[in-house]
């Protein structure tokens, strides 16, 4: 146990040398990554046909992703498109309704509580706010994980708790409550304790909401690193299209449940940037995902919302309803 602790805190220290949080630059070691995704590699995490009810609302529909080990996926989507709740069936927090979910070879769907929190300690969760206690501090916040499933020794634990700080750039900050610093430090700090037991999968969840530019690009160089020279895989929920092709090895697209798109990185930028004459003649699914890659206004996003009468929309009724049926009748003769 103290050898592997001592070469995951070598390796931390290589993105310490190699990543400079204060310019916003960073250097990776070895040659670019190429696509985990050929038959010779067992993917890290599956998802088979998964479907997830809420009453009657379905909000996956026979979803299927694989995620191969050191790769980083980002599963993109708007509003209610099910990218969010795809990342909490996969983390155990749902269970499908139907399909099934496979993390390191290991089928959780049918796992009770005690076997599902041995996965989900190889396993590490940036909450879209961070999710800290406020009543410890940012170095307690990180401590808390190793104290309650390590038996280290405090000295290690502070030792521990310091690399991690220092890799989000955060280590001088170590004695503040989460009351006292800002919505960025939150989130870093987040990361921090997501690192806190060497982690082979982070999940992140919308890791660049409300963050400024910079702390944002920092952020999305943090991602990166961890994945290049520790190789953790990394599944990332956005719609941040910066930050999505910034760190993305491959994209998946969702829509109203649905996954719609699954390719290279390099698939995505081609549709984002092809002439509008020849994206005028795609289907509607692939022009769909090209204005959300692009922000167009126009596009079939915006016609479905138009296909919705304001009168249906707000009461459940025809806009005829709502004008020949007044909603309170006159009293008076």
């Amino acid at each position: 146990m103290l050898m592997m602790l001592v070469e995951g805190m070598i390796r931390q220290m290589t993105i310490l040398v190699d990543l400079d949080l204060d310019d916003g630059s960073i250097a990776l070691n070895g040659a670019e990554s190429q696509s985990r995704a050929d038959a010779q590699v067992e993917p890290i995490i599956r998802c088979k046909e998964i479907v997830k009810h809420f009453g009657d609302q379905t909000v996956l529909s026979g979803v299927n992703l694989d995620v191969y080990p050191g790769e980083t996926m980002v599963i993109m989507g708007g509003s209610g498109s099910g990218k969010s709740t795809l990342l909490r069936t996969m983390i155990g927090t749902h269970k499908p309704d139907e399909g099934s979910i496979e993390l390191f070879g290991q089928c959780v769907c049918d796992l009770d509580e005690e076997g599902l929190n041995e996965v989900r300690k190889k396993f590490g969760i940036l909450f879209q706010s961070g999710a800290l206690f406020n009543s410890m501090t940012i170095a307690e916040n990180v401590a808390l994980l190793l104290r309650e499933h390590t038996d280290l020794d405090d000295e290690i634990i502070d030792i521990q708790v310091k690399i991690k700080l220092e890799l989000v750039g955060l280590r001088e900050d170590a004695h503040k409550y989460p009351a006292q610093i800002s919505g960025g430090m939150k989130k870093r700090a987040g990361l921090a304790r997501a690192l806190a037991l060497d982690p082979k999968i982070l999940f992140y969840d919308e890791p660049s909401a409300g963050l400024d530019p910079v702390t944002s690009a920092q952020i999305d160089q943090l991602i990166i690193a961890l994945s290049r020279q520790l190789g953790v895989t990394s599944v990332v929920v956005t719609h941040e299209m910066d930050s999505a092709f910034a760190i993305a090895d491959r994209m998946a697209m969702l829509d109203r449940g649905v996954m719609l798109c699954l390719d290279q990185r390099q698939w995505f930028e081609h549709l984002r940037d092809m002439p509008e004459a020849e994206a005028q003649n795609m289907d509607e699914n692939r022009r769909l995902v090209r204005q959300f890659l692009r922000g167009d206004a126009d596009g079939p996003l915006a016609s479905r919302r138009d296909e919705v009468g304001y009168g249906e929309d707000l009461f459940g009724m025809t806009p005829d309803l709502v004008t020949r049926t007044p909603s309170v009748q006159p009293t008076r003769g």
